[in-house]
């Protein structure tokens, strides 16, 4: 059979598995939330109030005293019930409210940038088939099952890459970079078809199936969600905490958005030389654009050296990415999750040294993790990366670049090993 005419006949198997999904999907039951249930009984209550009302005001005439005083007294019993009974409709009314579910910018979304995940149209479903997969599958016949990792990416309007390993996922003890492969690939449906190696890749959103040549199966790739092992990690009692989301008072230039996240383009007021910081950071979604506009901004320790943030996700080490050091060295890995993921970045950094005479003694270093894993050890930084300012002896502040992408951060805090040393660092999560 050629390969043409193979993907023109679907494998039993795949066929099934869509014809699955399809009945999945229109077979999903409509529900009526607790608030509507609420709002229909309400109404039919108050229907049945208006047709007892001229049965009772006939009642109240009728049991009425001739004098002035009792109709007095009976006006004033009258408003008395009506006020007594607003401020109940009022609590009920409030009661059944619903907080709403915060929703994606429109003005970013204009912008084909989502700051929150997509909630329909194409959009939508092109964002729940990004991600990471992993399983074992046995890519040779008569070999034995083996780790492998996939990472796809979205590139927007239904098309999409993806990196194939072995060993699994960046990170894993048995990753093996080298054996890196590129797919690439287009959405039909729920369904992306992804080719490129010796084998099609079909994925949906909660896995993917690696199809041979001759249509035989080779296995299940899951999806996996992974989380940083720092996540969430608390400050010991020696750390100035910088943000928690209650005011920007440690920076002398910083915005809280609606979220109650900090935006980029803070500026810490401290003046620090040699420390530890933590922070969490979150990377829209920005599938039609690619590389230095994709998610980009960074953390400029000293305004001088930048620890690259970018959305690096499914994409090879390169020296500008996530985890680097800007234009100076890539990161030992690629520890990217995807967007719109909350990820953390652990840096220990040591200026630099200078003599009396100015002259400089001992260059700056930098040891960083991304997501938990290191990514940089004790590199030292023979100049400024980037658009770093220049060297001296005097610090300069500590910078969440502004490169006008909507990145957000939360819990982020230093330890001054100048006050409070830490024998470990980064911390872990209690989680």
């Amino acid at each position: 059979m050629s390969f043409r005419k193979f993907l023109a006949t679907p494998t039993p198997r795949v066929f099934t598995g869509l014809l699955a999904l399809c009945l999945t999907v229109s077979l999903t039951p409509q529900t009526v939330s607790a608030q509507e249930k609420d709002s229909a009984a309400a109404k039919k209550s108050d229907d049945s109030k208006s047709e007892q009302k001229p049965a009772q005001e006939k009642a109240e005439k009728k049991a009425e005293a001739p004098s002035k005083d009792a109709k007095e007294v009976k006006a004033s019993e009258k408003k008395a019930d009506k006020a007594a009974d607003a401020p109940k409709e009022e609590a009920t009314e409030e009661s059944t409210e619903q907080p709403s579910e915060p929703k994606p910018d429109p003005a970013w979304v204009e912008k084909g940038v989502w700051t929150l995940p997509p909630t329909d149209g194409p959009a939508a479903v092109d964002y729940k088939l990004i991600g990471e997969y992993a399983g074992d599958v046995s890519i040779q016949t008569e070999a034995a099952n083996q780790r492998f990792g996939i990472q796809i990416r979205a590139l927007g309007s239904g098309e999409f890459e993806a990196l194939a390993y072995e060993g699994g996922l960046p990170g894993d003890e048995k990753f093996n970079e080298a054996t890196q492969l590129r797919l690439i690939g287009r959405r039909n449906g729920e369904t992306l078809v992804l080719s490129g190696g010796p084998w099609a890749l079909f994925a949906g959103p909660e896995q993917c199936r690696l199809i041979n040549f001759d249509g035989d199966s080779l296995g299940e790739l899951p999806r996996v969600i992974r989380t940083s092992s720092t996540m969430g990690a608390q400050p010991p009692k020696e750390a100035l905490v910088l943000f928690n989301g209650e005011n920007t008072d440690q920076f002398t230039k910083a915005r809280i958005t609606d979220e109650g996240l900090l935006a980029h383009g803070a500026n810490v007021n401290w003046l620090l030389n040699d420390f530890d910081l933590h922070l969490e950071f979150r990377i829209p979604h920005m599938p039609g654009k690619q590389g230095q506009q994709r998610g980009n901004s960074g953390i400029y320790l000293q305004s001088r050296y930048e620890c690259q943030i970018l959305d690096s996700f499914g994409t090879e080490r390169v020296f500008n990415g996530l985890g680097a050091l800007y234009r100076f060295k890539p990161p030992r890995l690629n520890m990217a999750f995807p967007p719109l993921t909350w990820q953390t970045y652990d840096i220990r950094f040591t200026a630099a040294r200078f003599g009396a005479d100015g002259k400089k003694l001992r260059p700056a270093h930098v040891t960083s993790w991304v997501n938990g894993v290191k990514v940089q050890d004790n590199v030292a930084l023979p100049g400024p990366t980037g658009a770093g300012k220049a060297e001296e002896a005097l610090p300069l502040p500590t910078l969440l670049q502004d490169h006008s992408d909507p990145v957000r951060f939360r819990n982020v805090w230093v330890l001054d090993r100048g006050i409070a040393a830490s024998d470990s660092f980064p911390p872990k999560s209690d989680n």
